[in-house]
């Protein structure tokens, strides 16, 4: 009997939570505070309820949906990773078949959400998923695939000006522009957790491909995060509060300077964990300039 059908149906459950990492809330979080924050810019203000459930349960869906096929694709290298070697798919506990039936079922109800908004909206839904679909490859062959990460994560920013307006203005690809720099911030941290083991087995990263500039291009990528957002809330004249946000957001990048200074597994670690409360203080901010404006 194989490794995936031993599995008592309640033990497959919790399986299919490991998979999509339900304990690990960070990472949709990552992705859903600069798509909420979009929304309240594309929105000019609160959204409506109806949109803001669309986008809180369509990124859930999504990351869960990309976590499967991102296991299903590094499954081989992933064993050679003390972090990730005990993952489903990648012990056999869940089979390639079982991963990639639940990542669409999972897609299949995120693009169901979708449909209630503007065609728009669902016309962008593809290329969002073709870029999910190719991140997990990218890096075997592009030397900072934390960039084509930078697209994936940021893609819910051109689908709420799309949701709203029907349309993808200049300043969505601004905020997207800036955003992606905020990926590549902390998922070269992430990268730094593994870079020995990435070293041995071949795998490109930002970590890698920056080398002794890795702390450096962090902080870089930072900054010109904060600073584009800072430019976007500028242009639609938003309540200085906001930029109290974004000093708020510094001082966290400055906190994760810290931590990652001297290149330890524990720190770097943490710095990639905590980014999300960075994420929230410039939603929260981008929230608070529209509503005191």
């Amino acid at each position: 009997m194989s490794a995936s059908t031993a599995v008592a149906p309640r033990g497959r459950f919790s399986l299919y939570l490991d998979l999509i990492r339900w304990n690990r809330p960070a990472g949709w979080l990552l992705l859903l505070w600069p798509s909420l924050a979009a929304l309240w810019f594309a929105a000019d203000g609160f959204p409506g309820w109806h949109l803001l459930t669309v986008f809180v349960l369509g990124t859930i869906l999504m990351r869960s949906a990309g976590c499967c096929v991102n296991d299903v694709a590094d499954r081989d290298f992933d064993r050679h990773v003390k972090r990730t070697a005990q993952r489903p798919v990648t012990s056999g506990a869940v089979s390639v078949k079982e991963a990639l039936t639940l990542g669409a079922v999972l897609a299949l109800m995120a693009f169901m959400l979708v449909l209630t908004t503007r065609r728009a909206a669902v016309l962008w839904s593809f290329a969002a998923l073709a870029v999910t679909l190719v991140y997990p490859f990218a890096k075997r062959f592009v030397a900072v695939p934390q960039a084509v990460l930078g697209i994936a994560f940021s893609f819910g920013i051109p689908m709420a000006f799309a949701a709203v307006q029907s349309s993808v203005p200049a300043l969505a690809w601004w905020l997207l522009a800036g955003n992606l720099f905020w990926v590549l911030a902390y998922d070269t941290e992430y990268a730094m957790v593994d870079r020995d083991d990435d070293l041995k087995i071949g795998m490109k990263t930002s970590a890698i491909t920056f080398g002794r500039f890795d702390v450096a291009a962090v902080m870089a990528s930072y900054a010109i995060f904060l600073v584009m957002w800072a430019v976007a809330s500028a242009s639609r004249q938003l309540n200085p509060v906001v930029y109290a946000g974004v000093a708020l957001a510094a001082a966290q990048a400055l906190w994760h300077w810290r931590l990652i200074r001297e290149r330890t597994r524990e720190g770097c670690f943490k710095a990639f964990r905590l980014n999300h409360w960075l994420g929230f203080t410039m939603f929260a901010a981008v929230v608070a300039g529209h509503l005191l404006r």
